[in-house]
């Protein structure tokens, strides 16, 4: 704790130059106590309790530091992640922060490419505790958090407040949801891997699978037929399709033969059709209809098929 006091005390004294900010024992000063938001460790020790917790950090000041200095401060320190061992920072690590910009009681904060990596929960989780973190500054209300200058297409809403619902490692849990995911075996065919997934709050069934997906299969023996840098840039359903989009960089891929190119595709199509609401799949690419992933046509809607 006397480390973390230290480190914000450190870096509100580079953040404003000309004001006093320090700890000073030989004359009176008010002690302000700031909570800096981490996800539980291991949600099963914690009996129910919610799946983000804070550490109290004191932090001693002369006078009242503007709000901006303030938010950059509490960022900094947070990004370090916690001290307390039960606790674990859900931001990716080597993130930093690239601007804070404060509009009316509006924090916007830019942060580098590594926090682009977070989908899911884990985003949920992520954006919450950054949330959490700074609206606990009287002066900011809403906060929204953007990745190199850009929003995270896959979000349900791109602004959070300390009012929205927060997890809990039980009760949150909106719904389960049975689908079959597919991986390669070992003789290089497609096999569904039945898997029960649970929904959060803000989670969509396509998001949950796709992310399912990419982090792999559970059963032994079974491998991932999708390329190693595989991403998505937006997934959502509309009248029984499924549209999927992806980054033009894997177009270009040359590290996958016409054959795992098929196996990518086939795999997508089917673990998407698993989902009762998705008769069909469209890719896109960049948000825009095209031909062919490498040399596997993907024209038009595409079906589940036979492995």
């Amino acid at each position: 704790m006397r480390k973390r006091m230290a480190c914000l005390l450190c870096a509100l004294t580079l953040l404003v130059t000309g004001c006093a900010y320090a700890v000073r024992q030989s004359q009176p000063s008010d002690e302000d106590v700031y909570q800096l938001y981490y996800a539980v460790e291991d949600l099963e020790m914690v009996q129910g309790g919610d799946a983000i917790s804070a550490e109290t950090i004191p932090v001693t000041q002369l006078d009242p530091l503007p709000t901006r200095e303030m938010a950059e401060a509490l960022l900094t320190v947070l990004l370090e992640g916690p001290d307390t061992a039960a606790l674990r920072s859900p931001i990716p690590a080597g993130t930093k922060l690239l601007g804070l910009e404060i509009s009316g009681q509006h924090a916007h904060v830019d942060l580098s490419a590594p926090y682009g990596a977070l989908s899911g929960i884990a985003l949920t989780i992520a954006d919450y505790c950054i949330t959490l973190t700074l609206t606990q500054l009287p002066e900011i209300t809403v906060v929204s958090i953007t990745v190199e200058g850009q929003p995270l297409a896959y979000r349900n809403s791109q602004n959070f407040t300390a009012h929205d619902v927060l997890l809990s490692s039980t009760a949150d849990v909106i719904r389960t949801l049975d689908v079959s995911l597919y991986f390669l075996d070992g003789a290089g065919s497609l096999v569904p891997e039945q898997r029960t997934l649970e929904l959060y709050e803000g989670d969509t069934q396509a998001l949950s699978l796709i992310n399912a997906l990419v982090s792999g299969p559970h059963g032994k023996g079974l491998s991932s037929a999708l390329p190693e840098q595989f991403s998505v840039l937006s997934v959502w359903q509309e009248e029984g399709v499924c549209y999927l989009n992806l980054p033009s960089a894997l177009l270009t891929d040359s590290t996958q033969t016409p054959e795992q190119q098929s196996l990518t595709v086939t795999a997508l199509v089917n673990s998407l059709c698993s989902l009762d609401s998705v008769d069909s799949v469209q890719i896109l690419v960049d948000g825009e209809l095209r031909s062919f992933y490498g040399s596997i046509s993907i024209e038009g809607l595409l079906y589940p098929t036979a492995s």
